[in-house]
């Protein structure tokens, strides 16, 4: 028992990352949020307001925090009560819309009212119009449906027009580009490549090209037998040797990343590093993230914190 303790304190998964105000609301949310009374529903979504009213208009923190809430909130009652009593509230009708698009995703499923999510998302957009969360949210939504990508690049445009570089919406087109969902590897890379030319190195959405280089290392590692067993060797190919060469110096460097997923993107470079036995660098990620694990990449391997501390060991090993 005394490993295990000593284990939680060395790593822990932390959907919030390094938002302090965020985690104490999850806390608080846990005691109370199960219950669905009109008591229940109303403490609660005033500590969430409360939230969501910090830095409105930070959409990047505000996308991060409503994502990791939709995920949290996914099978209580809370959202479509809180929805139902405020239709007029933008916070709650994208809480709502997105708490159904996660479970959706987390069932491998589609949504129970599809329509009703995408009106939710509509009202919305229509209260709060600078707001890119409601387009977040269909953006998700039109890539669990396998929707035409005329019809997802139209959200996607939306999204844009609010928040050039919002993490979760080019999160969401690299996965529906993928060969897995609605596209091909070659529309993957086209898209990655659409983004060197023009986006700076310290946006929120810096990880894409990373993402994507993971993500192929992870379908090499699932195809299995001797693919599975030389998957490695695809650190050594230039595209992504030359993906971990451009960020593996920068990110570690304190204040250079900012933004609310940072350290979930960190998370992805330590994994990388360390599939690529890069573990000097992979050592100095390891520092900088102070044991906060996220569930992905590390969960293609196994338990994330088991895996996430065996690679620490061993990029403390190699130093």
């Amino acid at each position: 028992m005394a490993f295990l303790s000593s284990r939680r304190k060395r790593s822990r998964l932390a959907p919030e990352l390094d938002d302090q105000d965020l985690g104490k609301l999850l806390k608080s949310l846990v005691a109370t949020a199960r219950t669905g009374t009109i008591a229940t529903t109303d403490l609660c979504a005033a500590q969430i307001s409360r939230l969501l009213d910090q830095d409105a208009r930070d959409w990047d923190r505000r996308t991060h925090r409503l994502n990791v809430l939709a995920g949290y909130l996914t099978e209580t009652h809370l959202p479509r009560s809180w929805a139902a009593r405020e239709p007029r509230n933008a916070n709650a009708l994208v809480l709502h819309a997105w708490t159904q698009v996660a479970r959706a995703r987390r069932q491998g499923g589609a949504p129970d009212d599809p329509a009703g999510t995408v009106d939710s998302c509509l009202r919305a957009a229509e209260l709060a119009p600078e707001d890119p969360t409601p387009w977040v949210v269909l953006l998700e939504l039109a890539r669990l449906e396998r929707r035409e990508q005329s019809q997802v690049f139209g959200v996607w445009n939306e999204v844009l027009a609010r928040d050039r570089w919002n993490r979760e919406a080019y999160l969401s087109m690299l996965g529906y580009l993928s060969p897995e969902e609605a596209g091909s590897r070659v529309q993957v890379l086209d898209f990655v490549d659409s983004l060197g030319a023009r986006m700076p190195a310290n946006v929120p959405c810096a990880a894409t090209e990373l993402t994507a280089q993971v993500r192929q290392y992870h379908t090499l590692l699932a195809r299995g037998g001797v693919e599975a067993l030389v998957a490695r060797n695809h650190w050594s190919h230039a595209m992504a040797a030359q993906a971990l060469d451009r960020v593996a110096h920068t990110w570690v460097q304190p204040g250079f990343l900012r933004h609310a997923g940072a350290l979930a993107d960190l998370n992805t470079l330590a994994y990388a590093l360390t599939a690529a036995d890069r573990r000097r660098e992979a050592h100095a990620v390891f520092e900088t993230l102070g044991g906060v694990v996220t569930p992905w990449p590390w969960q293609a391997g196994g338990d994330p914190l088991t895996e996430f501390e065996q690679a620490q060991r061993r990029a403390s090993a190699g130093l």
